[in-house]
This record gives C-alpha cells, sequence and structure tokens, in this order.
C-alpha cells in the first residue's frame, strides 16, 4: 500500500466523530440503569459530587472508547460528540470528581457495578450463556506499576515491582467469555490473598445477580490457599478448586498415592511449566482423598480431594534437597477441590482458571494501562470504572456477532467502538454516515440495531 495523492489537512469538521460505536454501548448503559443506579447509590458531597451520573457515565464512556487516563478524556470533546452526547464533561472536572471519593463511596460505586451487570445480563441474557447450570468464578491480582512516589499506598510487592495492587474475580461458563464481576485496589505491599475471602462472598453474591444460578466453582492458584478463602466459597454456596503450595502435608498426602494410580495424558495443546521455564505436552495424573488446613481447631479442618499432577524432571538436581526418590523424579503440581468431576476433568478445569489472566491482560491493554491519579481513593474508582467498561465492551461483542463475543476487548473497540461517522440532520432525524466497506458492517448494525430497539421500547 502506497500514498496515492499529496494531501493537506484541516480538522475543520464539527460533523465528524471518531467512536460512532460509543452511541450504541452507551444506550445499552443507559438501559440496564446506569444513571439511576449513580443516582441512587452514589452520594459524593460537595460541587465535585454534583452530577455523579452524567461524570461517571463520562468516566466509563471514555474508557469504553479507549482512554487510559483522565488527559484522555479529552477523546469525548472532540467533532460532533457534543451533538451525539448529553452532559459530556472536561477532564479536569472528571478529575476532580474523583478525588472527592472516600473508601464509603467507593463501596457504593461498587455497588453500582454489581448492579449495572445484573441490568446487562437481564437484558442480553447470552452474555453469561450456561450460567444457570455451569459458571467459575475465578480470583486473581496483579501489581499496577507506578511511578514516583507522589502516589499514596504505593509499594514494592510479590513482583518485586513498585505499584499499587489490583485485585479481581470475574465469572465465566463453558460457553461465554468472562466478565468482571468483583474488584480491589490495595496497597502495593499487600498480599495476594488480603481481602480475599470478602472479594469472593461479595462476587458470589453479584454472580448469582448477574444469573449463576447453577454450580459455581471458585478457583485461584496457590497464593489463595488459606482456609478463610475456602470457607468463604463454602458459605456462597459454592464448590473451590485452588492449587495446593507444596507444604509438608500436601508432599506427604503426594508421596503416598500408589504408582499404579497415575493416569498418563497428552494435552491438546502443550502447556508452560513455570518451574521448568518450558512447555509440556504430556503429564501424569492422580488424586488422594485429603484433609487441609489440621492445624486449625477440627471443626475449621476441610476435607476434600487432591488432584495431581506430575511432570517428569529433566534435572533432578533441582529438586529440593532431602526428598524421596519419587519427588526428585517428578515435579508435582497439586489441586485442592471439592469438584464432582472426573479426576481429569477437573484437572482440565482448573487449568481454566488462567482466563483470569487475560482480562488482567485486556485491563492492562485499556484503562488499566495507569493509575491516573495521586489519590489511593480515586484510582480505586478509577479501577470499579475499568470492570463496568470491561462489562459493557463485553455485551457489546456479545450483542454484535458470536466471534465477537469471545474477542478481547482491543478487538471489540477497533472494529465496533472506534469507528468513524458523520453526523447529519435531515428532515429532522439525526443520521450517521459511517465508511463504506466496512469489514464488520453486519455486527455493528447488529449492536446498533439492538439499542435503538431497546430505546424505542423504553420511548
Amino acid at each position: 500500500m502506497r500514498v496515492s495523492h499529496s494531501f493537506s489537512a484541516d480538522f475543520d469538521d464539527p460533523n465528524l466523530v471518531s467512536t460512532a460505536g460509543l452511541l450504541p454501548v452507551m444506550g445499552l448503559a443507559e438501559e440496564a440503569g446506569l444513571h439511576e443506579l449513580v443516582a441512587d447509590r452514589l452520594t459524593v458531597p460537595g460541587p465535585a459530587g454534583s452530577n455523579a451520573p452524567v461524570k461517571i457515565s463520562a468516566l466509563v464512556a471514555g474508557m469504553v472508547a479507549g482512554a487510559d487516563s483522565i488527559a484522555d478524556m479529552g477523546l469525548l470533546r472532540h467533532g460532533g460528540m457534543r451533538r451525539s452526547f448529553s452532559g459530556v464533561r472536561a477532564p479536569t472536572t472528571l478529575g476532580t470528581h474523583l478525588r472527592a471519593y472516600t473508601f464509603g463511596h467507593v463501596r457504593q460505586l461498587d455497588a453500582v457495578a454489581s448492579r449495572l451487570l445484573a441490568g446487562l445480563t437481564d437484558r442480553v441474557p447470552g452474555l453469561l450463556a450456561g450460567a444457570e447450570a455451569v459458571a467459575y468464578l475465578d480470583v486473581d491480582d496483579t501489581i499496577r506499576q507506578t511511578h514516583g512516589y507522589a502516589k499514596q499506598g504505593t509499594g514494592y510487592g510479590y513482583s518485586g515491582v513498585r505499584g499499587l495492587n489490583a485485585q479481581l474475580a470475574t465469572l465465566s461458563t463453558p460457553s461465554a467469555a468472562p466478565v468482571i464481576v468483583g474488584t480491589r485496589l490495595r496497597r502495593g505491599s499487600a498480599a495476594s490473598a488480603h481481602g480475599a475471602p470478602r472479594l469472593v462472598a461479595e462476587a458470589l453474591a453479584t454472580s448469582r445477580k448477574a444469573g449463576a444460578t447453577g454450580t459455581v466453582t471458585v478457583r485461584a492458584d496457590s497464593a489463595y490457599y488459606n482456609r478463610d478463602v475456602v470457607a468463604a466459597a463454602l458459605a456462597g454456596g459454592a464448590r473451590f478448586s485452588i492449587t495446593a503450595r507444596m507444604d509438608p502435608a500436601v508432599t506427604a498426602a503426594i508421596s503416598r498415592i500408589p504408582e499404579d494410580a497415575w493416569t498418563g495424558i497428552r494435552y491438546p495443546e502443550a502447556i508452560f511449566d513455570e518451574e521448568q521455564g518450558r512447555w509440556i505436552s504430556d503429564a501424569e495424573v492422580a488424586e488422594i482423598p485429603y484433609t487441609a488446613f489440621t492445624s486449625r481447631r477440627k471443626t475449621e479442618h476441610v476435607s476434600a480431594r487432591l488432584i495431581v499432577r506430575r511432570v517428569r524432571r529433566l534435572n533432578p538436581a533441582t529438586a529440593r534437597a532431602g526428598q524421596n526418590e519419587l519427588l526428585v523424579a517428578y515435579r508435582h503440581h497439586a489441586v485442592f477441590t471439592d469438584s464432582p468431576l472426573s479426576t481429569l476433568e477437573a484437572e482440565a478445569s482448573h487449568r481454566d482458571h488462567a482466563i483470569v489472566e487475560q482480562v488482567i491482560a485486556d485491563l492492562k491493554n485499556g484503562p488499566l494501562a495507569h493509575l491516573p491519579s495521586g489519590v489511593f481513593t480515586a484510582n480505586a474508582a478509577w479501577l470499579v470504572c475499568a470492570a463496568m467498561a470491561f462489562n459493557l465492551t463485553r455485551t457489546a461483542g456479545v450483542i454484535a456477532s458470536n466471534r465477537h463475543g469471545r474477542a478481547r476487548t482491543a478487538t471489540i473497540r477497533t472494529q465496533l467502538i472506534q469507528v468513524p461517522a458523520r453526523i447529519a440532520n435531515h428532515a429532522r432525524k439525526w443520521r450517521l454516515h459511517l465508511p463504506t466497506a466496512w469489514p464488520w458492517r453486519s455486527a455493528w448494525e447488529n449492536l446498533f440495531r439492538h439499542a435503538h430497539e431497546s430505546a424505542t421500547a423504553i420511548a
């Protein structure tokens, strides 16, 4: 491809917009009750808290369109955006609003996000297709790196990077991509499992409101292997599947597995073994009954299954000193679970926990590229808005097409949101003129038609 002519350029068209997909997406947000929820739940005082529904919807809209900082919210004010939307606010106004938040206001915004998700699933059942039968709640956290010393709450976490710790809970089904059902911003030095029991309890409540009325399994890595997290899952009516730390009790249980109990498996696609730093395509799996947390009082013991995958070590010298011959020859990965699935199915299901890492990557490639404020509670509110923007984007993809329903948010933004259009008024009717031969026209029209029909039904 080559440039065909010599061009000049002028920024002089007041009727152009670069994000025509925001019209149906924010119409979907209104239909799901975003404005009413903010008005009912959020009580930020003073001038900074006035018109909160307008400001929160502007923040969410900017994130859907690709903004990853407060300054980027200026993209809502270009061309014909003021003709497309009312209540457009300047980035400085939105930043002032966020900085007025206390921790209590962030929790109020959490309640808004929970109810907004329920409103979306009520109107778009395909968003969590199959949740009435089986769903998975995955919990994980990530360090969002910050620079300088002005941001409140920063510290060095488990990754050795200075920043803030964002904890997420996502909900997915075998046939539906994940949505975010819970978030929490913590100090950078916070342990991964800090506050996790409460997050699990609240995420399970949100999941039930969103339609996950069937079996829900809480999945997490070894950082969340503790009695309180398991208890929160059980108290919420869920099952659990958590990577077990290789402590002496788990190691002893593995050593008791008979050699003839191991079943060889070959993965359809190779999986990466982090400890050995290589891809593996075959392994062996076995299980043994196991009672965890025996150092606590007897009523707090939990008896379930220990499902173990073992892979032969390429270099036995990497094994810990003092281990028996069996543990020297193999590297073991154990999962503590009360899943009713077969051994192989339960092991494969637990590996799918990695889906939450894709959500984290999507957020870091979007609104969580930065934590834009020096005020901790402002960043916490920003994280909640990012979750709402993620869920709205996911819902838009589900409406548009089957392929977009499982696409990454960056793909949905590029193909459905960041679509240029010219606004025109003919015979007192507003119309969008979009590019001819747009490759994803059919999907965009599905999204636009849904929003238009919903608006007509409400009117």
